[in-house]
């Protein structure tokens, strides 16, 4: 699919997930327009994504609030005069079992997974009805059944599906509504978490076959645009605790109790 006089919003975008997708759709012609809170990120990023695509712009807003939100979608309409995909991929993580976290975690997961997808995307909705685009929620693997330790985080990533759901009923023959299930991606140095306690703390860096590439997460979102598919669910393990979740959820709780110290590294 050619992107060429597309426009596109990758919240979440200074790095990472966002960053990768930024780059791919740059690749294809899109027009992009990268947000997050980091000024510094977003102007080293914007160097990479401008070598590419010249028109591509940045937006250094916080989209958890209605005002953030509103500069982000403001500034790409009157810069380009229209908006075509909204990728939806602000979000955070935390760690620490449900017993041991300060209550303010699920505030502050919630705030930046939830809210920081909602509002923007019901600023744009207007704007993608106008030229039929498409909107994609970036989830995780860990909202098809909660994991031990991401309680917060797979309960924020759980609701973005009906919010997904609902919004592709509603705009039914108007917009495409895309959701990605991400599996365990490779992260990037000095990415941060939340505590149990509630304060920021380094994640540990990830290795193995399993882990995925940012570019092969990015190539999936494409994929799902291109196709106008709803679901978008990684690799074949993902697919198969979708499978086994929807008829036998007992059955994935007996098998992350058998591996819950492979969780429990995990979550470090």
């Amino acid at each position: 699919m050619n992107f060429t006089n597309k426009v596109a919003i990758i919240t979440g975008s200074s790095r990472g997930i966002g960053k990768a997708i930024a780059l791919e759709l740059a690749k294809r012609g899109a027009k992009v327009v990268l947000n997050g809170r980091n000024q510094q990120r977003l102007e080293e990023t914007l160097a990479l994504v401008a070598a590419i695509q010249p028109e591509s712009i940045f937006v250094c807003s916080d989209v958890s609030t209605i005002e953030g939100s509103k500069e982000l979608i403001d500034t790409t309409i009157n810069r380009f005069g229209q908006l075509d995909i909204l990728i939806n991929n602000v979000g955070i993580s935390m760690r620490g079992n449900v017993a041991d976290l300060n209550p303010a975690v699920f505030k502050t997961v919630f705030d930046s997974n939830v809210l920081g997808t909602v509002n923007p995307t019901i600023l744009a909705l207007k704007h993608l009805r106008k030229t039929k685009g498409s909107i994609v929620f970036i989830s995780s693997l860990a909202a098809i059944h909660g994991l031990p330790g991401l309680s917060a985080y797979s309960a924020s990533k759980a609701a973005l599906q009906s919010v997904a759901e609902s919004i592709r009923i509603e705009e039914r023959n108007k917009i495409h509504v895309g959701l990605v299930f991400v599996a365990v991606t490779e992260i990037e140095h000095n990415k941060e978490t939340i505590g149990a306690d509630g304060k920021p703390k380094l994640i540990t860096t990830r290795h193995g076959k399993k882990i995925l590439s940012t570019e092969d997460v990015a190539k999936d979102v494409i994929r799902n645009i291109e196709k106008k598919k709803f679901r978008t669910i990684q690799t074949f393990l993902g697919k198969m605790n979708a499978f086994i979740h929807s008829r036998s959820p007992k059955l994935v709780e007996k098998i992350m109790i058998a591996n819950i110290h492979k969780f429990e590294e995990g979550s470090k």
